[in-house]
């Protein structure tokens, strides 16, 4: 999960020519003929919505006329090539990765995998890795990162990963495999497939490891989800990789960490730290809520290697409970966090009327936090850099808040309830079009 933002780019199809220094320059559009494209994974919701990607137009909101791309039955993940060229969306009632051209906007092709994915990594246009837990390989136990060529389709390797999870690139040639219930972290060389060098190193002495945050300098940091997953203490661990092999590195203690972002040498990381997550009330930052757990945000100082947030409720920062896997930092310093599996609080049989999903926003100038009155999961987040707003889907709507308020924006011609309309349930969020 990273910081992305929007900004208009020429892509493919129709032209436009420009003239400067003697020069001719076309600039072509895609088929949609939009230039700052957002696509949304759409499972369909009736028999009348339609399932696949919807085009809209980051400008301004709206829907393309030609406004859909194919991409099986029930698209859900999506995952992006550096050069935004290749798109890769799973569709789970398959289990197929579909491949599309962005730049066409068309389906280029489909890889079965052997199981459901929930983490996916496109290293570049033409290869890319899905961890697969139910992966059947003989002779050890279920569980592999499997690699796919999204040029000319199918899968080309099933590296065993006993229980992988989560997929995490370190470079063109390197991955991180994170297995649930382990305290251990695989490193991936896929490359080295049959070339009777190791393909993956196992590394101990971490404390049930989700993901990691890859820092700009190449220093891998590590989040233990610790008791939230099984384990002991929450924290982040700097993963050694100077080391031949690879070690476990200094940690910092959080109060809970499943996912993180890094702004210079700021990161923030959010989680329970346990099963439940604290009791709200015992963090004064979490004001007056009828729900009864809370989760945590960290801001751990990278270069002091400190997190003074660390069990002290006093300066504890709540956000809504749940499994945190969605963060996003707006270009006006707003943080989103998103979750599943939170305690939603609607207003039937609720005295205090108070309406709370799994979406929690930081300012991080005021260090203050808004929990929006919306409800459900929060599957995908979306930044720009062109306007303050922020593409949230959450329980399986398109919402579009305004980054300056920390509201939905208001209702115009194209938006209701700071609501982009779209029939079908919309699981994904990913901008194409960036320089």
């Amino acid at each position: 999960m990273t910081k992305s933002a929007l900004l208009p780019i020429a892509v493919v199809a129709a032209g436009i020519i420009l003239v400067s220094c003697n020069k001719t320059v076309t600039i072509t559009k895609p088929p949609s003929q939009l230039t700052t494209r957002v696509l949304a994974s759409q499972s369909a919701s009736s028999p009348t919505a339609f399932a696949g990607l919807v085009i809209i137009d980051g400008e301004n909101d709206t829907l393309a006329r030609a406004s859909s791309i194919s991409a099986g039955s029930s698209p859900g993940l999506m995952a992006l090539s550096p050069t935004r060229a290749t798109l890769l969306v799973f569709d789970s009632s398959t289990n197929r990765v579909e491949v599309v051209n962005t730049k066409t906007e068309a389906l280029t092709g489909s890889i079965q995998l052997p199981g459901p994915t929930t983490s996916m990594v496109v290293p570049g246009d033409g290869n890319a890795y899905a961890a697969v837990p139910s992966a059947e390989l003989n002779g050890v136990p279920p569980g592999a990162v499997v690699a796919m060529n999204v040029v000319s389709g199918g899968v080309t390797d099933t590296i065993s990963v006993p229980g992988a999870q989560t997929v995490v690139e370190i470079s063109d040639t390197q991955l991180l495999a994170f297995s649930s219930d382990s305290d251990a972290v695989t490193v991936v060389f896929p490359f080295q497939v049959n070339t009777g060098n190791p393909v993956t190193v196992t590394v101990p002495g971490f404390d049930r490891p989700v993901s990691a945050v890859i820092g700009g300098d190449g220093t891998i940091y590590v989040l233990n989800c610790g008791a939230q997953c099984g384990g002991v203490q929450a924290s982040v661990q700097i993963l050694d990789t100077s080391t031949t092999p690879p070690t476990a590195g200094a940690s910092i203690p959080v109060n809970g960490a499943t996912v993180g972002l890094l702004a210079g040498s700021t990161l923030y990381v959010a989680g329970k730290g346990t099963p439940t997550g604290p009791l709200c009330t015992s963090i004064p930052s979490a004001g007056t809520t009828s729900a009864q757990y809370c989760g945590t945000l960290d801001i751990v100082d990278l270069g002091t290697m400190q997190d003074p947030y660390f069990n002290n409720p006093a300066t504890e920062i709540a956000i809504t409970d749940g499994y945190h896997d969605r963060i996003d930092l707006s270009s006006n310093g707003q943080l989103f966090i998103g979750s599943y599996g939170c305690t939603t609080i609607g207003t039937v049989n609720n005295p205090q009327g108070e309406v709370r999903g799994c979406l929690s926003i930081y300012n991080t100038t005021n260090a203050s936090v808004v929990i929006p009155p919306d409800s459900g999961d929060v599957t995908g987040l979306q930044g720009f850099s062109t306007r303050d707003v922020e593409y949230v889907a959450e329980g399986f709507n398109l919402r579009v808040y305004d980054t300056t308020t920390d509201k939905l924006i208001a209702n115009n011609n194209f938006i209701t309830n700071g609501t982009i309309v779209i029939a079908g349930r919309i699981i994904d969020i990913k901008a194409v079009d960036f320089f």
